[in-house]
């Protein structure tokens, strides 16, 4: 090219500005209609809060939120006078609202929605996160039992201190009999406070990247391990179970999803995925948030048990009954409860505007 002709990449800006003059505003809604409305479908469906979306719809949100934000910018700056732009500002804005700000819901109406709707649909959305903080606790749990069963001198090389457990299984010592002796209301208090700071110690250690979370899973699953392989070498585990059964099915589920809640969070910081890591920090830290407020009132029910059920002298029967029908209960309404009609979504989403029909008239405010 003559070195006093035109650059290549300014003719290619002359192409483009020819382009933008050119278009057409039915063409330019005309080629996003479709993702426009897509993203308002997942933004009725989560409402008051993001911890209803699964993470692909989550990642999904994040390219469409983007997307529309540079067709902001295009229909501000080649079709300034039409009512696209004021579509797209309220758009964005209720965009950016749902990642960034949190509902100002309160009250008991908040409460009813938050058991009704935000705690399932946050396990939900999580669970993948939930099931791998179940395989971090019982896989250690699993090799731990083996090894202690085969060893039991080798337990205090897997857990410092746990020597004196495995030498009061084998004197066949039910420790778990103080809380008879102590009085159960005062024992009870003490097994949620102490259950609820494990919990929360799982879920707070998501801002290391979730190696604290790992950390408080494996442990206290190796250690689970160690005296239920003591307890089945000396004979004990009809004994140990006999007191687990009650509440061992509540506390433990309430333990991974606080440990999921945990897990995602660290995720969350180091896969961000098509949301900014800001963003992802933002929808991870309310889901997690949704779970440990959620697992706290488990983890008191959980504890009463313990505290009354589990160390009385009730038959088996009755423990595992009592065990099954809190674990049926709980699962059934995590599983359950919370699910949105397709349809009332899809009502909800009114049709992006047409070349034809103007959106609604109201106030265009730019995030």
């Amino acid at each position: 090219m003559h070195a006093n002709g035109p650059s290549v990449r300014h003719c290619q800006a002359l192409v483009l500005d020819a382009r933008h003059q050119t278009m057409r505003p039915d063409e330019f809604i005309a080629r996003r209609r479709e993702r426009w409305a897509r993203l308002e479908a997942l933004l009725s469906r989560a409402g008051a809060s993001l911890s209803g979306l699964s993470a692909s719809e989550l990642r999904e949100l994040g390219r469409l939120y983007r997307q529309a934000a540079s067709d902001l910018a295009v229909a501000r700056r080649d079709l300034p006078d039409h009512p696209v732009v004021a579509f797209l500002n309220r758009l964005v804005a209720r965009g950016h609202g749902a990642i960034y700000r949190e509902s100002g819901a309160g009250g008991a109406a908040r409460v009813r929605a938050f058991f009704a709707a935000d705690f399932p649909r946050a396990f939900r959305a999580t669970w993948p996160a939930t099931l791998a903080a179940c395989l971090m606790f019982l896989l250690p749990a699993l090799a731990a039992f083996i090894v202690t069963y085969n060893d039991p001198a080798l337990a205090g090389a897997l857990v410092p201190g746990a020597e004196q457990v495995v030498q009061q299984v084998q004197a066949g010592e039910e420790w778990w009999q103080r809380i008879n002796q102590q009085g159960r209301s005062s024992a009870s208090a003490e097994i949620m406070t102490n259950n609820i700071a494990v919990a929360f110690r799982a879920f707070a250690g998501g801002v290391t990247l979730g190696l604290y979370t790992l950390f408080v899973l494996i442990s206290n699953g190796v250690f689970l391990g160690v005296v239920a392989g003591a307890a089945q070498r000396f004979n004990f585990a009809d004994n140990l179970w006999g007191f687990v059964a009650a509440h061992g099915t509540l506390e433990f589920s309430v333990i991974f999803i606080a440990g999921g809640a945990g897990l995602q969070l660290g995720w969350a910081i180091l896969r961000p995925g098509l949301l900014s890591r800001r963003a992802a920090l933002v929808v991870a830290a309310r889901r997690a948030l949704l779970l440990i407020l959620g697992c706290v009132p488990l983890l008191v029910i959980a504890g009463l048990i313990e505290g009354f059920i589990s160390p009385s002298a009730l038959p088996l029967t009755v423990k595992v009954a009592v065990s099954a029908i809190s674990g049926v209960a709980l699962w059934g309404y995590l599983l359950g409860v919370g699910h949105a009609p397709v349809t009332a979504a899809a009502a909800a989403t009114p049709p992006p505007p047409s070349p034809h029909r103007p959106p609604p008239p109201g106030p265009g405010v730019a995030p």
